[in-house]
C-alpha cells in the first residue's frame, strides 16, 4: 500500500485522481524543461482528463502491488505540485526489485528538494514495501541526475545502447542500482 510520506519541505501523497488538474499544471509549465529526457508524451498529457484516467490506473496498480506514485507537494504551498516519484515494474520473488523514476519542476531544481523526497521514498521502498533492490537510469548527458543517484548512493552498473527513444532518437542509458543491505530473507524464505 502507498501511503503519504512527509520531510521537513515536502508531503508526498500517492497519486489519486484529486490530483489530476495539478498533474496537467505540472506538465504544462514543464513540457521543456522534461522533453531532454523523457520518452515522446502521450496525446492528452497536459489535460485534466488524461490525469484523471492516468491517477485512476495509479490507484488500481497500487492496490494490486505493481507500482507506487506520490506527487511532490511544498508544505508551504500544497495547491502546485512541484515533482513526482514513481517506483514501477514492482517484482516479488527472488528479484524484490523495481524501477525508480522522478521529475522535478523546472523552478524547484537546486533546492535539494528531490534528494529530500527520494530519501524518503526509498526508505519506504526499503522498510515498507520491503524491496531489496531499487533501479534507476538516465541519459549520460544528465548529470544533475547522476549526481543526484550517485549522492543516494546508488552504484553504476553498465551503459544500456540505444536504451530509450528519447527526444527523437534512440538513446543510451547509465544503468545504475541501489540495495538495501538489511533486506530480511526471513520473510521470502520457505518455512519462515
Amino acid at each position: 500500500m502507498t501511503i503519504v510520506l512527509t520531510t521537513p519541505r515536502l508531503v508526498l501523497e500517492p497519486m489519486a485522481p484529486q490530483h489530476a488538474s495539478r498533474l496537467a499544471q505540472f506538465f504544462v509549465r514543464n513540457e521543456a524543461h522534461l522533453r531532454p529526457w523523457d520518452p515522446p508524451r502521450p496525446r492528452g498529457i497536459t489535460e485534466v482528463e488524461f490525469w484523471i484516467a492516468e491517477a485512476q490506473r495509479a490507484v488500481d496498480d497500487q492496490a494490486d502491488g505493481a507500482v507506487a506514485r506520490w506527487v511532490l507537494l511544498l508544505r508551504d504551498d500544497p495547491d502546485r505540485i512541484v515533482g513526482r516519484v514513481n517506483f514501477t515494474q514492482i517484482v516479488r520473488g527472488p528479484f524484490q526489485s523495481c524501477m525508480l523514476g522522478y521529475a522535478a519542476d523546472g523552478r524547484c531544481q537546486g533546492r535539494g528538494l528531490m534528494f529530500e523526497a527520494l530519501q524518503a521514498a526509498l526508505d519506504h521502498a526499503f522498510r515498507g514495501l520491503r524491496l531489496h533492490r531499487v533501479q534507476a537510469n538516465h541519459v549520460p548527458e544528465n548529470q544533475r541526475s547522476a549526481r543526484l543517484l550517485q549522492r543516494l548512493g546508488f552504484q553504476v552498473e553498465g551503459l544500456a545502447r540505444n536504451y530509450l527513444f528519447i527526444n527523437g532518437a534512440w538513446r543510451d542509458h547509465v544503468l545504475t542500482a541501489l540495495t538495501y543491505p538489511q533486506f530480511d530473507t526471513r520473510i521470502y524464505s520457505p518455512g519462515a
